[in-house]
């Protein structure tokens, strides 16, 4: 596997990326969005684990117009202990728009189909990002042939850009799975998510995972649950692999 890191210029600046080469002439392509606490060393393993199953994996920077890694307005390491970088977590997050990582994919997408053979794309998000895949599998329909969302939130909004307002644009296989039990999420958001996404078009699965919270696929989390983080790549991997192999 080739590790390259690369800046993707955009009309908003230069997008960084890492990306994870296995085959660039045969193997298919992840698009791999990333969570709040944004890029850090635990994304890149999780990266090259679905790479090793037979992919080429671009990990974006989704903030790269506020900051890059270890410079972000906030601290990544001190986040979970310090209320105040918590709330400059999250106002980083809610001023990073669907309509900007709509955008931000166009160019990504760009960059894949301009460097590969292979034009099959999956794509994952988790906790922030799931509302970015949805957006992005609707936008996107004709290129992006799976999509996978854990944890994923505001799905559903009373705003004008609402993912789930797109959905029945998707063409390619959903997958969205959530924790049991989720201070971001809540049973009633899941119920309207889980009714949504049973009528769209394209095939869809909508999973719950018992005895989870927030964060369980992630191993330096302190909610990380082993055997759900395990069944989450079992998934993931054969939604991809059914879907661009």
């Amino acid at each position: 596997m080739h590790e390259n890191n690369i800046i993707i210029k955009t009309k908003d600046g230069n997008l960084d990326c890492s990306f994870f080469i296995t085959d660039i002439e045969k193997n298919p392509n992840i698009i791999f969005y990333m969570d709040a606490p944004a890029i850090r060393e635990e994304l890149r393993d999780m990266c090259r684990r679905i790479a090793l199953n037979g992919y080429n994996v671009l990990l974006p920077n989704l903030f790269y117009r506020q900051g890059t890694e270890n410079n972000y307005p906030f601290d990544q390491k001190n986040y979970k202990n310090d209320k105040n970088e918590l709330k400059k977590m999250i106002q980083t997050m809610n001023r990073t728009s669907n309509t900007m990582i709509i955008e931000d994919t166009h160019y990504l997408l760009a960059y894949l189909e301009s460097k590969v053979k292979n034009k099959r794309i999956g794509i994952v998000g988790y906790c922030m990002s799931g509302r970015f895949v949805v957006s992005c599998g609707a936008k996107y329909a004709n290129k992006i042939l799976a999509i996978a969302s854990f944890y994923g939130v505001d799905i559903i909004t009373n705003q004008p850009d609402s993912p789930h307002l797109l959905a029945n644009n998707i063409k390619g296989e959903i997958y969205l799975a959530f924790a049991e039990k989720d201070i971001w999420v809540s049973s009633d958001h899941l119920t309207k998510v889980k009714n949504i996404f049973s009528k769209v078009n394209a095939k869809s699965t909508f999973e719950i995972y018992p005895g989870t919270d927030h964060g369980f696929a992630f191993p330096n989390r302190n909610t990380y649950v082993k055997s759900a983080a395990e069944k989450h790549w079992e998934e993931l991997i054969k939604l991809f692999d059914r879907n661009l192999k």
